[in-house]
């Protein structure tokens, strides 16, 4: 009976020695795949942030082109305005002018009907008239200039 005993105690001995081997082998491919897994994560998560600052960069490049677009806008909507501005001063500047043009012209043909000018206050009305005339054709030619910027 005490050899059936030792051999079933050395037998015994051996299959949980092997066990015990064979799990520690496990552990140890375990823990290798578990660190290669960790290794593909770690990759797909660099790829994944790469991705995120591409998108970023290029929200950002997006975000400056919107901007510099919206300043162009800005500026030529100044322009604009600018333009209109001048065009609409310029255009009650020869108004103006064209009225005192008219009075100064019919007050001068209604005194020397009436006999009141000399020939020198006929000469200094013309003169006077022709200075207002040569402002008038400056301020078309410059009004057609701003027009056509337009």
């Amino acid at each position: 009976m005490k050899m059936r005993l030792v051999t079933f105690v050395v037998i015994l001995f051996g299959v949980t020695t092997f066990s015990f081997a064979q799990e520690e082998g496990e552990v140890q491919m375990d823990s290798i795949s578990q660190v290669e897994q960790a290794e593909r994560e770690a990759k797909e998560i660099r790829k994944q942030i790469e991705a995120a600052e591409k998108e970023a960069k290029a929200a950002e490049k997006e975000a400056k082109a919107a901007k510099k677009a919206q300043k162009k806008s800005e500026k030529a909507n100044k322009k604009y305005e600018k333009l209109t501005g001048q065009i609409n001063s310029l255009k009650k500047g020869l108004e103006k002018d064209e009225k005192k043009v008219s009075k100064i012209s019919d007050k001068m043909e209604v005194d020397k009907i009436k006999g009141k000018l000399s020939p020198n206050d006929v000469a200094k009305i013309e003169k006077k008239l022709s200075k207002l005339k040569m402002n008038i054709n400056k301020s078309r030619e410059k009004l057609i200039k701003l027009e056509r910027k337009l």
